[in-house]
């Protein structure tokens, strides 16, 4: 973004200097006087007094070019672009050569106010000179023209967008923005300006209502610096957020992390190098397993003025981060990037891609390589010639949530939210919501929840339930089956399967994980033990189970336990007893072979025999059919 900004700059000096050196179109020295004023004005950064110089001029020759010129050029750097559009519109009409810079300045102005079809027929003009232009303006017009032909063909395929004010409960007559989200949208957390501050705040849905919005925590927000854009762990317990000029910080704007205990918030701190650096890091984005960070930043190594970049979390930090790559990142700028709990589909704000003028917002989608596609502009009239910028979805997919001053709200930026359209939105997911208890006294447990990509024995989610409710929450991308596992120690495990392959249910997951002691006779169903019909070979996906249960033996090595097989009522009595017990060996056999001791091991079939289900339909007859361990001796 730097050459642009720069290219601008000098074509806004271009008259105030060159009109130094020719003869003015005027011969009124009244108007050359307050014309030359005009310059001293603008040397001083005096901008107000320059307009009322230059119309002065103009006053005294209403055909001194030059003047005119020169205030179209002051009100286009003041966002004035209807102004400076009528005042190039009068420079061309005494002058159509006065100067082949009017028609690039004049489709950037028409862009900047949606007027698209004049837009294009003056930079399409401006690059007839092509002996005059140098390689850099040249690709700055043909950006602008790529603009304008996108912006005609978005607005003449609109997508459906229907924004719906958050309400007085969030929004104010100050600035609201930067909007997060907990996965089960029982919490939002956003920032709020008051004179020129900016604080989190915050608001939880009761009965399908936002209740009034309070300061998230004094821990974070603080009276001297201003805590901005922020991402949410899905759960609601990790804050990322960016703050600026603190002095602990490594930068002008640095990436902090505070985490939730209890009702309240612990004071956050500075990710170290190389996520932080005396550069500018801002505007984080955390991926569901609140292993890889999205961040912007003008670090060295980039595209343009501003990146999108992201770290990993290794057993010794955060990687070095790693630049997203040219399908995402331009000369330009590229800024607010929000990565769905899919982890595979990335939005993001950018005024580099073709779009319909300012920052557009856009989405890509991580490839089979691993790489990002190019991305796809939201469209119109999501995007407008203004900045947009700040989205943020739900878990699920269906709305996403946004600002702006455009929309006759409260007051200065309101949010809303808005159903996204069916080809915008990422992959379908949904979440577990669980909460831990000792199966004897019904207290909240603080354990180890891991849920893993069974195909890939990859976690996906590593946590720990609350310390004083026991609760977790997790979010799971329908296409793959899942394992979760609940520890603590002194307890026996708990165990429990999602399959969301072809899973088309947005409803989440609420579970009750209830943990037995370990004591003689306490038994854990091994939910995620799998073997084909009639076969009692088991299945690659049940390896993840496997060693959970191995672990365990591990870290208690007195317990001795006994593992069982169990059947439905399907097929003779025989034949399901001689599959039970060829199954429970079949684990035997699988745990010796991985170091457990033969002595600490039996197993056994129970056939039909222990339902723990009625055996009338197909899920309770699944119930049924199940591998056990139960505890026979500490």
């Amino acid at each position: 973004m730097k050459v642009f900004f720069l290219s601008v700059f000098f074509l806004f000096l271009f008259f105030s200097l060159s009109a130094q050196e020719r003869q003015y179109s005027t011969t009124n020295e009244q108007a050359i006087k307050h014309y030359a004023l005009a310059g001293q004005n603008l040397d001083d950064h005096m901008f107000d007094e320059a307009v009322a110089e230059l119309l002065k001029a103009i006053d005294e020759d209403s055909k001194f070019i030059e003047a005119r010129a020169q205030l179209a050029d002051v009100y286009r750097k003041e966002w004035k672009y209807k102004e400076a559009v009528a005042q190039y519109q009068q420079c061309l009409k005494l002058n159509p050569d006065f100067n082949e810079s009017i028609y690039f300045k004049m489709g950037d102005c028409e862009i900047h106010l949606a007027a698209y079809a004049d837009a294009k027929q003056h930079l399409e003009k401006y690059l007839t000179y092509i002996d005059h232009l140098t390689p850099q303006s040249t690709f700055l017009a043909q950006k602008l023209l790529k603009d304008c032909n996108f912006s005609l063909d978005a607005i003449q395929h609109p997508v459906d967008f229907k924004p719906v004010n958050l309400g007085p409960e969030i929004n104010t007559a100050d600035d609201e923005y930067f909007p997060a989200l907990t996965a089960d949208e029982s919490t939002i957390i956003f920032t709020r300006k008051i004179n020129s501050n900016e604080d989190f705040y915050k608001s939880v849905k009761v009965d399908g209502k936002w209740q009034t919005a309070t300061p998230l925590s004094d821990n974070i927000n603080s009276p001297n610096y201003n805590e901005g854009a922020l991402s949410l762990s899905q759960d609601g317990k990790v804050l990322f957020f960016t703050g600026c000029n603190r002095p602990d910080g490594l930068g002008r704007c640095d990436i902090y992390i505070s985490q939730k205990k209890g009702e309240g918030w612990s004071k956050p701190f500075d990710i170290t190098p190389p996520v932080n650096t005396p550069g500018w890091e801002a505007q984080p984005s955390i991926s569901s397993d609140g292993r890889t960070l999205y961040f912007v930043s003008n670090r060295k190594g980039g595209y343009g003025g501003y990146d999108i970049w992201k770290s990993t979390l290794t057993d010794k930090g955060w990687a070095e981060p790693e630049n997203l790559g040219p399908n995402i990142n331009t000369s330009f700028d590229e800024q607010s990037p929000f990565i769905h709990p899919d982890d595979s589909t990335l939005y993001f704000c950018s005024n580099g891609w073709p779009g319909l003028g300012g920052k557009d917002l856009f989405v890509s989608r991580l490839g089979k390589d691993g790489k990002w596609q190019k991305p796809q502009n939201l469209g119109f009239p999501i995007n407008s010639s203004g900045d947009e910028n700040g989205l943020t979805l739900t878990a699920n997919g269906n709305y996403a949530f946004f600002s702006s001053n455009n929309l006759n709200g409260a007051g200065g930026f309101d949010i809303y939210a808005f159903e996204l359209p069916q080809k915008l939105r990422p992959h379908l997911v949904t979440y577990v919501k669980g909460i831990v208890e000792d199966a004897v006294t019904k207290q909240p447990l603080e354990s180890a929840v891991e849920i893993i990509d069974l195909a890939s024995e990859k976690p996906v989610f590593q946590d720990y339930s609350s310390e004083d409710k026991g609760d977790f929450l997790a979010t799971l991308t329908t296409g793959h089956n899942y394992g979760l596992n609940v520890s603590r120690n002194g307890y026996l495990f708990y165990s429990a399967n999602f399959s969301l392959i072809g899973h088309n249910d947005k409803n989440p997951f609420d579970i009750l994980a209830l943990l037995q002691p370990i004591a003689v006779g306490n038994k854990v169903v091994l939910k995620n033990i799998f073997f084909d019909t009639n076969k009692w070979d088991i299945k690659d996906e049940s390896k993840a189970e496997l060693k959970k249960l191995i672990d365990f033996l591990e870290l208690n090595p007195t317990v001795k336990i006994e593992v069982s097989g169990h059947t439905d009522n399907v097929g003779t009595a025989q034949s399901n007893q001689i599959l039970s017990e060829n199954r429970a060996k079949s684990v035997y056999q699988y745990l010796l072979g991985n170091g457990v001791q033969a002595e600490r091991l039996v197993y056994k079939g129970y056939g039909e025999t222990q339902p723990i289900a009625p055996n009338d339909n197909d899920e309770n007859r699944s119930k049924n059919r199940r591998t056990e361990f139960k505890i026979v001796a500490k």
